[in-house]
């Protein structure tokens, strides 16, 4: 790994996980809405920044994502279901890293091994789904799952060594988890991009269309 693009480099875990790589030698471009203006839900945005960057990059790592959004606090009961809580969730957790790759898919080699890795969570999981509620954040979740799955058929036709996929972090102490971390066991930030790293690391195109857990090990879907 070489050369790697840190989608929402301002956040607790893209900030870690750019640290992390620059620490192996790892050249890194960060972008951030609060650096560089880019706003992973409007496709305009993302199109015109990424439309700046040359390329190529070996990894293409996706950290955007918000449990909470406007003060809608993820849901207990179907009573406190929002339309608008659940489209706000879709743009920013499920479109916004599928923009990213539709525009970002240009900057990737496509005859030399890359990643291409979103920060997805294991409560997006159907299959291990065995508390309910946060019914918005969850489906999100469950929706970029899909789309990455999809992607990564389609695209080991084009780039036949390029991997495509979801990274579940763990329980992070961040300002994103701070107010749900309850008694919850957590890490820092710094321990979980550790963790991130070494499992992008270890991914080859066998392993495209995977979820994935800091650990390496598959999560159902």
């Amino acid at each position: 790994m070489q050369h790697a693009l840190i989608i929402g480099s301002s956040g607790g875990i893209g900030q870690a996980v750019s640290q992390a790589l620059r620490q192996k030698g790892v050249a890194v471009t960060g972008l951030s809405r609060s650096g560089d203006g880019l706003d992973v839900t409007d496709e305009a945005s993302v199109a015109r920044v990424l439309g700046r960057l040359e390329g190529p990059y070996d990894l293409i790592f996706v950290a955007t994502g918000a449990l909470e959004i406007d003060g809608a606090a993820p849901e207990k009961t179907l009573k406190a279901l929002s339309p608008g809580a659940m489209m706000d969730q879709f743009a920013l957790n499920a479109m916004g890293p599928m923009l990213v790759l539709k525009h970002g898919v240009s900057l990737l080699p496509r005859r030399a091994p890359a990643v291409f890795a979103a920060l997805s969570a294991r409560v997006g999981s159907i299959g291990d789904n065995r508390l309910g509620g946060w019914y918005a954040y969850r489906s999100a979740k469950a929706a970029l799952n899909q789309m990455m799955r999809g992607a990564s058929v389609e695209l080991a036709r084009s780039h036949r060594q390029l991997c495509v996929a979801c990274l579940h972090p763990g329980t992070v102490a961040t300002a994103f988890t701070a107010k749900y971390l309850d008694r919850h066991p957590s890490v820092p930030a710094e321990v979980a991009a550790a963790r991130l790293v070494s499992v992008l690391e270890g991914l080859t195109p066998h392993d495209t269309g995977t979820f994935r857990d800091y650990a390496g090990k598959e999560i159902p879907w």
